[in-house]
């Protein structure tokens, strides 16, 4: 098994106006994850320094994974990915998404105690037409490659659901996460996990313990996935 989280940091500002790497890391390691998906962990203006430093991520013990973004940034396009020693990095990748917003997804291959997983973090667009081309434009991206267990996790900034993402999301399911947004009173089940069919949840959740429901204004979800 192997517990893998997605957090939207909103640039490590919380609900206090507060810019606090210090308070998402103690909300990321309050997860218990071995993976751990960021989405906005870089500033909005150029040239979009990381708003969670390398440094102080590596300094409790996480592995930044790298994806080659210039000046600064935690990753690319404001997705990041983080890593429990043990876990080994295979290959990585952008995925340019379509939309008028610039928006972008990273992918990683990593050696696990699963064996190989493919993990794609992801912060889709907010409007409803250019969410279903970016996961159809992820779900190309993944068909070119060899086959590998996946997990889609991001910020899908999708309040209904349903068949249509469904439908673009082909090849992937959804688990059954709770709602994330907003952080003080959750209502909507933006932040989502995806899993190929050789792969199962055996467990999942939001994290709504102090300091997550003032650190972001997303709350982190999480799944406990295993090998069918």
């Amino acid at each position: 098994m192997i517990r893998i989280a997605s957090y939207n940091l909103q640039k490590c500002v919380g609900l206090d106006l507060r810019r606090r790497p210090d308070r998402i890391l103690n909300v990321i390691a309050d997860l218990a994850a071995q993976v751990v998906v960021l989405q906005e962990a870089d500033k909005r203006l150029a040239p979009r320094m990381a708003a969670l430093p390398h440094e102080m991520a590596e300094a409790e013990g996480w592995h930044v994974v790298e994806f080659g973004q210039p000046g600064g940034s935690l990753g690319w396009h404001g997705n990041a990915m983080l890593l429990q020693p043990g876990l080994r990095v295979i290959e990585t990748q952008h995925i340019e998404l379509p939309g008028l917003e610039p928006r972008g997804a990273v992918r990683a291959d990593l050696d696990t105690d699963l064996g190989p997983l493919r993990v794609v973090g992801l912060h889709l667009g907010l409007v409803r037409r250019h969410r279903l081309l970016q996961v159809a434009a992820i779900m190309r991206a993944l068909a070119r490659l060899a086959p590998c267990p996946t997990v889609l996790a991001g910020d899908f900034n999708d309040w209904r659901g349903g068949a249509a993402l469904d439908a673009a999301a082909k090849g992937v399911g959804f688990v059954a996460t709770g709602p994330s947004f907003p952080a003080p009173r959750p209502v909507a089940r933006l932040d989502r996990l995806a899993l190929s069919p050789d792969l199962e949840a055996l467990a999942t959740g939001v994290h709504g313990a102090r300091p997550a429901r003032v650190a972001s204004d997303h709350l982190p979800v999480w799944a406990d996935v295993a090998r069918r």
